[in-house]
Order: structure tokens, then C-alpha cells, then sequence
């Protein structure tokens, strides 16, 4: 019938589940090693994290490196890496090892105590 609005097609693709995540929102685990201590990593992180709509944390490590966590959408994630890999410019960077990880229910991105 002319005028007529066509029906939705059947299936899953019809109605999102509103439980699942976006597809493109991936969780990544970051050890950035280096001098990446005592040079405002963790602050100049947070404040990039935050600049890319990023939910996680990031902290020092015994070890002397940096750990990160960062939730978001694909490009965001990809390149909050790639700004792990320079860091904030006192920072010499010599590693950053990237991990998949879980999804976290999270909200904002936070500096968390060294582990």
C-alpha cells in the first residue's frame, strides 16, 4: 500500500539488546616501563583519558613502571595507546606491553595507589 511504512525485519538486528556493550567499546590493559615514575605520568594520563571520553585508572607499580586500564570506544583506546607510548614530555618511554582485558563497569578515570 502506497504511503505505507514498510515493517522492521525480523530477528535480533531489529531490536538491540540494551544489555550488551556498544560493539565497538573494548577494555585494554597497559604496562608502560621506562622513566615513568615521578614525572607526572599518572596525572598527564588521567588528564589525556579524560580529554578522550576514557573510563579505567592507572597507578604505579612496585616494579617502577606504570599499569593502565582503559574502557572506551575503539579509536578513543587506540589512541590513548599511542599517547602511552611518548607520555607526558619529562617521561622517557622504552616499553608499553598492551593487554585485552574485560570490560568494567567503570566511570571516569581515576589515579589509583601504587600495587
Amino acid at each position: 500500500m502506497p504511503g505505507r511504512a514498510s515493517q522492521l525485519p525480523c530477528g535480533n538486528s531489529a531490536v538491540p539488546d540494551a544489555t550488551a556493550p556498544a560493539p565497538d567499546i573494548i577494555a585494554r590493559r597497559l604496562r608502560i616501563h621506562g622513566l615513568v615514575q615521578g614525572v607526572w605520568y599518572r596525572g598527564s594520563a588521567t588528564a589525556e583519558a579524560t580529554r578522550l571520553g576514557l573510563a579505567g585508572w592507572v597507578r604505579n607499580r612496585g616494579d617502577g613502571t606504570v599499569e593502565a586500564l582503559a574502557i572506551g570506544a575503539t579509536a578513543a583506546v587506540e589512541t590513548f595507546v599511542a599517547w602511552a607510548h611518548r607520555g607526558p614530555s619529562n617521561a622517557r618511554v622504552s616499553r608499553v606491553e598492551v593487554f585485552e582485558a574485560a570490560l568494567e563497569q567503570l566511570t571516569g578515570f581515576e589515579q589509583r595507589p601504587t600495587l
